[in-house]
């Protein structure tokens, strides 16, 4: 049993579960990544490829842990094709975390895509304490929603309400998730919201946020090299999302002026979204 978050461990892949024709969930063994906190992140080397990134998806077995995967880059595409006997290396988790209150009664969930992982294991703790929730669950069409039912599962013993968005109206409603965040707060109030996704939707959660004055914890992804704050790459501002973050909240999104607007490449030079 592993004690030190930054041993690199390998593991195998136990289950491979294809949750899109382009997102697969691997599963492995790791008493460390069981632990981990909703927001916090492995760094997973593809062997011969590259380390990427990766927030902790739920997994139901004890000292099992998840990631999920989008098939999109190289080194995301080479994790995609791993499948069951597999082996990846892991280290972490790393990072801060989503914070929930005893005083929270109600809130509300915001994601897009694979950004809904960290919020997932949010959930879990959403129905361990009975908060009630609002989950919004972006996606660009049908086939590609992630963990509709999962979440109706998840959230079970506390009061929860689900709304799918597709940006082609194929499913829920027609638009994107901060459209339904909108009409939802012209009517009703939240303790807190949670989001993670793309950068550009959650700078439009945080704008909400602010016109509704509604406490807003963002998960933000940045590219990142190293994990432990060495390499730089991932920086917002003077802000490091890896040991900084992942979790900014409504004061400290406020002083990262190049959110939503400026990210760097893998080379480390600012581009414009």
């Amino acid at each position: 049993m592993h004690t030190n978050i930054d041993t690199h461990r390998i593991v195998s892949i136990c289950e491979d579960t294809l949750e899109t024709p382009n997102v697969k969930t691997l599963i492995f063994q790791d008493n460390l990544s069981f632990k981990a906190k909703p927001g916090q992140f492995l760094m997973v080397w593809i062997p011969g490829v590259e380390e990427l990134p990766m927030s902790v998806m739920v997994s139901n077995t004890n000292d099992n842990a998840a990631i999920t995967v989008k098939k999109y880059g190289i080194g995301s595409t080479a994790l995609f094709q791993k499948k069951k006997g597999d082996v990846i290396g892991i280290r972490g988790p790393y990072g801060n975390y989503f914070r929930v209150s005893k005083k929270q009664k109600k809130v509300i969930l915001i994601g897009g895509g694979t950004g809904l992982v960290p919020l997932m294991r949010l959930s879990v703790i959403l129905n361990k304490m009975q908060i009630s929730c609002t989950l919004i669950i972006g996606a660009r069409s049908k086939p590609e929603i992630l963990f509709y039912n999962f979440a109706k599962k998840i959230l079970q013993n506390t009061k929860h309400k689900i709304i799918v968005t597709t940006e082609d109206g194929s499913f829920g409603i027609k638009g994107y998730p901060t459209d339904a965040l909108i009409k939802i707060l012209e009517h009703d109030k939240f303790d807190m919201a949670y989001t993670c996704g793309p950068e550009l939707m959650m700078k439009k959660v945080y704008d909400i946020s602010i016109s509704y004055d509604l406490s807003l914890q963002a998960s933000l992804e940045r590219y990142m090299k190293c994990g432990v704050g060495i390499c730089a790459s991932c920086c917002i501002n003077d802000k490091l999302v890896c040991t900084d973050g992942t979790v900014f909240n409504n004061k400290e999104l406020k002083m990262m002026t190049d959110f939503g607007l400026i990210y760097r490449n893998k080379s480390g030079i600012k581009s414009h979204y």
